[in-house]
């Protein structure tokens, strides 16, 4: 609402009579004299486009592909891709603006009116003082001259349809525009030769489906998120993990084989994932979190354990006087059977190459600690083996916008020296990953 004071009220009209105008304001509700109101103006918006173009009208329509918007100039369609930002126009600030360059525009025809008086009484010899020039008429009405106002650029507009998505020159709008393209694309943008053929290209369009696949695809990219617009990134893992694992006992009490022993196998890796963009950049860090299993495994050596029940046979039998009866065979060997454990406490980082694109690829690597613990099973059941060691690790890895969600495979290559009883372990091992993020 605009007063005959000079005063501008925001807010949304909830009931009105002959003489009272009823407001719901952000600061409570407000009561207006109908006499004290000079204009009841619409709710107008200033789109931002790409390129740093803008646009005032009212909206007309909104949906998730287009905006329609009504303009002094006509009816605008503008691409939901092509909008940076939709702010409110402010009138106020408008007006001022506008009063402004009324005043330099009046002082300016002020002074050429001067000069050309000065100039007049030069040429006659007169002494005559120069009359004071009338005001610049007109001045500015709400929402003309934008550009002016607000030192804006409007963007290229073709049968209703804004053109430029970035900022080129008008010699590379007309090229593009002359440029070969296929129907689809011409009745997407709007560059229609005549009416006629548009018409047939529509319905041409619609006979063989590629309308609905084109609106579909523009639909899919204009409801993806912009990577530009968030900050964190979480995500959950769940892939496979090689494990070289060679467990020596050559140098533990009782085992009597010298050979290493293959513990390890293909394992069951999940991972959580936690990421914070660094400033405005593409590259990610933020802490991550494994555990993966080591398979069941078995091999055959000379287990102290059974020495140790043979011993106490012996002994038991002697003090009762009875006959010895093994529970194991002298020098017999007996399964040892394994499982485990590794767990991952790391520091993991991102950087996408492409990161608005509908598949993203990007350069992970990491740095951590690793905690692996081998349990025995069967006769020594209890006994644990334990070791850890720096782990460190680099790869590659593709996402996919499904919605707002992101599908993606990760491969990395692990680096993990082991020391003790894993001594003769490989240090390397791959991981692949099946991931679900979230970008927010």
């Amino acid at each position: 609402m605009k007063l005959k004071n000079g005063t501008f009220i925001n807010g949304s009209i909830t009931s009105q009579t002959e003489y009272t105008l009823n407001l719901s304001t952000p600061y409570g509700p407000v009561v207006l004299n109908q006499r004290e109101v000079e204009a009841i103006l619409p709710d107008k918006h200033r789109v931002h486009l790409q390129g740093g173009t803008q646009l005032v009208g009212v909206i007309l329509d909104l949906d998730e592909f287009n905006l329609k918007l009504q303009t002094d100039s006509g009816v605008v369609n503008i691409d939901m891709p092509q909008i940076v930002s939709v702010e409110v126009y402010d009138y106020e600030q408008g007006e001022e603006a506008q009063k402004a360059i009324a005043q330099k525009q009046a002082a300016q025809a002020q002074a050429a009116a001067a000069a050309t008086a000065a100039q007049a009484a030069a040429q006659t010899g007169a002494n005559a003082t120069a009359a004071p020039g009338a005001p610049a008429a007109g001045g500015l009405s709400f929402d003309s001259d934008i550009e002016k106002v607000f030192d804006a650029k409007k963007p290229e507009i073709v049968n209703g349809q804004v053109q430029t998505v970035q900022e080129i020159s008008a010699a590379e709008i007309r090229a593009q525009r002359a440029a070969q393209m296929s129907e689809e694309e011409a009745f997407l943008k709007g560059i229609r030769p005549t009416e006629e053929k548009a018409i047939a290209q529509t319905a041409e369009a619609a006979r063989s489906g590629k309308l609905d696949k084109i609106k579909k695809a523009e639909a899919k990219k204009a409801a993806r998120p912009k990577d530009s617009n968030t900050n964190r990134y979480f995500s959950i893992s769940v892939g496979g993990q090689t494990n070289d694992l060679k467990l020596n006992n050559a140098e533990r009490k009782g085992f009597e084989n010298t050979a290493a022993y293959d513990v390890g196998g293909t394992s069951v890796r999940a991972e959580a994932t936690l990421l914070w963009r660094l400033k405005s950049s593409n590259l990610w860090l933020g802490p991550a979190v494994a555990i993966s299993n080591i398979p069941n495994g078995s091999f055959d050596d000379k287990d102290p354990a059974i020495e140790e029940a043979n011993q106490a046979e012996i002994a038991a039998a002697a003090a009762a006087g009875r006959p010895v009866n093994l529970p194991y065979p002298p020098g017999s060997d007996l399964s040892v059977d394994t499982s485990g454990q590794l767990i991952d406490l790391m520091v993991k980082g991102h950087y996408y190459f492409n990161p608005d694109s509908l598949f993203s690829v990007y350069f992970t690597a990491l740095a951590g600690y690793r905690m692996l613990s081998l349990n025995y099973r069967g006769v020594i059941q209890g006994e644990t083996l334990n070791n850890s060691t720096f782990i460190a690790a680099g790869g590659l890895g593709v996402e996919m916008w499904v919605d707002d969600l992101l599908l993606g495979l990760e491969v990395q290559e692990f680096y993990s020296p082991y020391s003790g009883d894993f001594k003769d372990s490989s240090a390397a091992n791959i991981v692949a990953s099946l991931k679900f993020s979230w970008k927010f």
